[in-house]
Parts: C-alpha cells; sequence; structure tokens
C-alpha cells in the first residue's frame, strides 16, 4: 500500500510517501518539508496569511519532489491523505484542494486525516508499537495527554487550560529578545543559566487530574523581567533556566498523574510516547526518562525530523485508515479545530500561536 500525504496546516509545506506493508509496519519512501520559519521570524509569530500564500506557491512542487523521490508514479499510488485540520484553516483548505484533485485526476480513494492523529500514530511508523500506549503531545499548538487504544479510538486524559508548551516557549523567548522559534533558543540559553535565580511557580503541580497551565508560569517570568530591565546576557540565561527547570517539573508531574489514570483505566501502557516539537531539547529527554522509569513503561521519542510537521507522518495515518477501508467523500471539509477525542470538552481557551502576553 502506497499513500501520498500532504501537510499544510501551519508553517511547514510538506508532502511524503509511504509504504504500508501488510504487517502494518511502514517504510517512508519520501518525506519533503520546506519550512516558513524565515517568513515569519520577523513576525514572532506564525501569520496565517502569509503561511495560506506560501503553501500555495510550493505545495505543486513539493508533491513533485515527494513522488520523485519515492520513484512512484500517480497511478501506483493506493490513496491520496491530507491534513484536514486542526490548524490554519487558510493552509488546511490549500492542503486539502490539492489532495482531493490528485484524488480525483487519478481516480485514488482521498483520506481526509486529523493532524494529531497522524501525530498520534507515528511510533507505529517508527518503532512499530502496539497499541495501547499513553502519548504526551507537546506542540506550539498543542499540549495533550492521550490514551492511543487504536485507529480512531483515543481518550484524553489531560490538556492544557490556556497556553500550550511551545506556545510558551515561544512567547518568553520573545519577552526576552530571542529569535523565533523560540523553543530551541531559550533551551540554548538556559545552558548557562542558573534554574534556581528565580522562584517561578510550578503550575497545577499535585493535582489529581492530568491537566496543565503554562499562563501563571509565563507571566511570573514576564514580571521578574521587567525588575531587571535593561536585561543583561545573564538575566537572560538565568529566567530562560528557571523558566525551563519550572516546564520540566510541571510536566513530569503532569505525565505521572496521566500514566496513572491510564492504568487505572486502561491497564498498564505499552509505552510512553513523547512527540515533542522541541524533540532536541535533552533537559526534556532527561526528565521524561525519568518519568517512564517510574512508571515502569518504555519511553519512545521519534526522530526529530518526525516530531515536527511533517508528510510522512500524514501518509502513515492515511495508510492506517485506508487498511481499515476508511476513506472520505469529496466534500470533506476543512476543519480549524477538531478534537481527537470527540468526546472531550475543552478546559480552557484554545492556543494560539500568534497571541501575545
Amino acid at each position: 500500500m502506497l499513500v501520498l500525504g500532504i501537510e499544510t496546516t501551519c508553517d511547514e509545506t510538506a508532502a511524503a510517501v509511504v509504504e504500508r506493508r501488510a504487517d502494518g509496519t511502514g517504510r517512508i519512501l519520501s518525506n519533503i518539508v520546506r519550512s516558513q520559519i524565515a517568513e515569519h521570524a520577523p513576525f514572532g509569530g506564525v501569520v496565517p496569511e502569509i503561511a495560506a500564500r506560501a503553501h500555495v506557491d510550493v505545495l505543486d512542487g513539493i508533491v513533485a519532489a515527494a513522488m520523485n523521490e519515492a520513484g512512484v508514479a500517480f497511478a501506483g499510488l493506493s490513496g491520496v491523505a491530507a491534513a484536514a485540520g486542526p490548524g490554519l484553516i487558510g493552509g488546511v483548505i490549500v492542503g486539502l484542494t490539492t489532495a482531493k484533485a490528485i484524488a480525483l485526476v487519478h481516480n485514488v480513494p482521498l483520506i481526509a486525516v486529523n493532524h494529531l492523529e497522524a501525530h498520534a500514530l507515528t511510533p507505529r511508523l517508527t518503532d512499530g508499537i502496539e497499541f495501547p500506549y499513553c502519548l504526551f503531545l507537546a506542540s506550539g499548538g498543542h499540549t495533550q495527554i492521550v490514551a492511543v487504544r487504536g485507529v480512531g479510538d483515543y481518550v484524553r486524559l489531560g490538556t492544557t487550560v490556556d497556553d500550550a508548551i511551545g506556545e510558551a516557549f515561544d512567547k518568553v523567548a520573545k519577552l526576552l529578545g530571542l529569535p523565533y522559534p523560540g523553543g530551541p533558543q531559550v533551551e540554548r540559553a538556559a545552558l548557562t543559566g542558573d534554574p534556581i535565580r528565580f522562584a517561578f511557580p510550578r503550575p497545577m503541580l499535585g493535582r489529581p487530574d492530568a491537566n496543565f497551565s503554562l499562563s501563571g508560569l509565563k507571566t511570573a517570568v514576564r514580571n521578574e523581567a521587567t525588575k531587571l530591565v535593561p536585561l543583561q546576557p545573564q538575566d537572560v540565561a538565568d529566567l530562560c533556566a528557571g523558566f525551563q527547570a519550572a516546564v520540566l517539573d510541571s510536566v513530569a508531574d503532569r505525565l505521572i498523574s496521566g500514566l496513572r489514570i491510564f492504568k487505572e483505566r486502561f491497564g498498564p501502557p505499552k509505552a510512553l510516547v513523547v512527540v515533542w516539537h522541541v524533540a532536541a531539547n535533552q533537559a526534556m529527554r532527561h526528565a521524561l526518562r525519568e518519568v517512564a522509569a517510574k512508571a515502569q513503561t518504555d519511553l519512545i521519542v521519534p526522530p526529530p525530523a518526525l516530531c515536527t510537521d511533517n508528510g510522512a507522518m500524514i501518509a502513515f495515518a492515511g495508510a492506517e485508515r485506508l487498511a481499515l477501508g476508511l476513506t472520505d467523500p469529496m466534500d470533506t471539509a476543512p476543519r480549524a479545530r477538531w478534537l481527537l477525542d470527540a468526546n472531550a470538552t475543552a478546559p480552557g481557551k484554545f492556543a494560539n500561536t500568534r497571541a501575545g502576553f
């Protein structure tokens, strides 16, 4: 089974061809990603209108490159998958419309993929993991703990009540004058900082649920930074170190709670799977290894290239759905919001990567 996957939900234009074998394992034949960081950097965050126009300009070429690298003709595809949401609606429309055109012209099935489901199923592509497992998804727009019980079968155990983790990292970086994207910059600055200079709060620590909150911590960083204006390089390093340490403590506590809830409801998970957009954050990886060890389960972190938005995850999620006979009609609508767990309710505002403090 060969599936073309298209991803345009935010600021990466991506296409990939993935093979799904009969035994359920996958193989990436191509995975082309074009980042828009340069276009959005002057604004300190993603501007939806710029993102949509950039997708229009380059998507056809990205799809052609993916097909060429895979050595596959459109007639050889088993299906074409596109991220139909959630995401910036302009970009979602571009990717889904392109997929519909390819499916219509070449008479292949269309699979409209939930972007979050693609992240959730990535460890089955990279590690062949069996269900059920516990997923921690942390990105610019999403922070969730999810029980992954099967394709299309997800139970959200916890989420953010305000800011997503990636959003908080980007906003703190912007506040401190660090370049966009902020996550890697904060981690780099934290390496030379003192994590205990500032007494930052650890939001939600000790609560029985598995929800997150970053808004209060972010505000605490702003308050301390305001007292120190003009900031010196060591001030910035110490603020980053303190902020990151607080996030790590909060994440560890929330995951321990989430894993406890998972075990109580569904039994022991096969693994703790982490899809973290700042996948190279070594401090976070160390904290997550300790959490998994305490929970007596394995830690699986897909390669960094598959933790950020990419076409391979869309293609594989499409292949997983296609293998179950799940396809979508040509009038499938793009969705700006699309809960992975249809029964979940949002405990707070939806994250907005453009929002200020």
